[in-house]
């Protein structure tokens, strides 16, 4: 390692500061994305339908934490963001920065454990949304929510179908995103609207406590609520391909972030108004509440539209983060700091297709070998853990390119809330029955990731560009 960095450091010497020196040349993006869209796009990035049940599971204290994680982190990352992006235009996002202020090894240590981070995150997206809809389809097709054959089957294919959206161009793709985004904004607005008939025709089902009683739950809580608002910094890798990022950026970031924070916390309070805490289960939460509320208002078609929302924001979720990750490998590709077809765009389409074929291919093994050995519970806590510490270890960094752009404050609150996020992570839930196999897993996972990050880095580093 010392003998890389003196090789860097030789390279560099002499040369203007980093931020002064221009950008490798690489294949043209096409700037598709406007102010709408990004928006949608940021919507469709941090908001996932599937927290809310975690969220409700573990009682009422969780909208203050949603309210307190709003204030704390994603304000803070919408600053941070929003500043980045301006000072360090192009594609590549959290790498582009990480390479600029700490250097080409942490750059890409930071983009190659996000970019895990996204694929762990990609199979328990897939099969929480899938479980949902079809839980929420009724009680004829509500065990097929349970059948890991089923939601495997199906979670690869909204996998793919929204990766190949985005792949055949952003002119396409982006309209998964902003569908995803539009049908967040539906869904919200039915919870709320359905709780407050549900009150006003027999009650609430749960005593609105809103002070977080401290228990396992909520200590799970804590870490699930903080990488839920996570995703606005996945604007910022779609720099190249947004019409004026100057301008647009900081405000879509605002807007995104606002909707975030209400959504969330409005949200949840819905569901705990409809269903009591025990009765609602991190899988199927949402579709349970659907149905109770459908029960109790005499609404036999409401099931059904929860379901078609659901797997509209899960579409919209999926492209949204592929089709912004793929530009991690791709920024890499033209640094020479990996092979050089994730570099290349697809010539009729503007797109970098081999890093979301990449992408698409690791999410899917992930998926089927996460099935092996374990309840499909405990085989989903397994991926979230594994998707919280790999998602917020590259906050660290970003947060540290906050600070030395000035923004101390912002950094502060955001590297607190990735600290206790990570910590909180490893604390195993009560669907875990053997506590050794899951810390081993999470272990050995995270260390093959940093290792196998080194391996890579450490075999392309000699040919990769000077100024990366």
């Amino acid at each position: 390692a010392k003998n890389y960095g003196r090789k860097w450091e030789g390279r560099e010497a002499g040369m203007p500061d980093a931020a002064a020196v221009p950008e490798p040349a690489a294949p043209a993006l096409r700037r598709e994305l406007g102010l709408r869209d990004v928006t949608l796009f940021a919507i469709a990035c941090i908001v996932g339908t599937r927290w809310i049940a975690s969220a409700a599971h573990a009682g009422p204290g969780s909208v203050t934490l949603w309210l307190v994680m709003a204030l704390l982190f994603v304000a803070p990352l919408a600053v941070a963001v929003g500043t980045l992006t301006v000072k360090y235009p192009g594609a590549g996002g959290l790498y582009l920065w990480t390479r600029r202020d700490f250097g080409p090894w942490p750059g890409f240590l930071c983009f190659w454990v996000y970019w895990m981070g996204i694929a762990f995150w990609f199979p328990s997206a897939a099969m929480a949304y899938m479980s949902v809809a079809v839980y929420t389809l009724g009680p004829h097709y509500a065990h097929l929510s349970t059948n890991r054959i089923f939601l495997t089957i199906v979670s690869l294919a909204a996998i793919w179908i929204a990766l190949g959206a985005n792949m055949i161009g952003l002119k396409i793709g982006k309209w998964i995103e902003n569908l995803g985004g539009v049908a967040t904004w539906l869904l919200g607005v039915l919870l709320v609207t359905l709780a407050v008939l549900v009150w006003m025709k027999r009650g609430t089902a749960t005593p609105i406590h809103l002070l977080p009683a401290w228990n396992g739950d909520t200590i799970n809580a804590w870490a699930t609520i903080a990488y839920a608002l996570t995703g606005l910094e996945l604007v910022g890798m779609m720099g190249a391909e947004i019409r004026d990022p100057r301008r647009t950026v900081p405000k879509a970031g605002w807007i995104a972030s606002a909707f975030a924070g209400v959504f969330y916390s409005a949200a949840t309070l819905a569901m705990l108004v409809i269903l009591q805490p025990g009765n609602i289960s991190q899988l199927n939460g949402p579709g349970q509440a659907g149905m109770e509320a459908g029960s109790v208002l005499g609404i036999s078609w409401l099931s059904p539209l929860i379901a078609v929302l659901f797997s509209l924001t899960a579409l919209g979720q999926i492209g949204g983060l592929g089709t912004a990750v793929s530009r991690l490998p791709f920024a890499a590709g033209v640094d020479r700091l990996l092979p050089a077809g994730f570099a290349k765009v697809h010539p009729r389409w503007g797109t970098p297709h081999l890093s979301i074929l990449a992408l698409g291919a690791v999410a899917s093994f992930l998926l089927v070998a996460f099935q092996i050995g374990e309840t499909m519970s405990a085989a989903y806590d397994g991926l979230v853990s594994l998707m919280v510490i790999t998602g917020f270890l590259p906050y660290l960094y970003v947060f540290g390119s906050a600070w030395k752009a000035g923004k101390r404050i912002s950094a502060l609150c955001g590297w607190l809330v990735a600290v206790l996020a990570l910590l909180c992570s490893v604390a195993p839930s009560g669907s875990i029955t053997n506590v050794w196999l899951f810390e081993g897993k999470i272990a050995a996972v995270t260390l093959a990731v940093i290792a196998s990050a080194w391996l890579v880095y450490r075999r392309h580093a000699p040919e990769a560009r000077p100024n990366c």
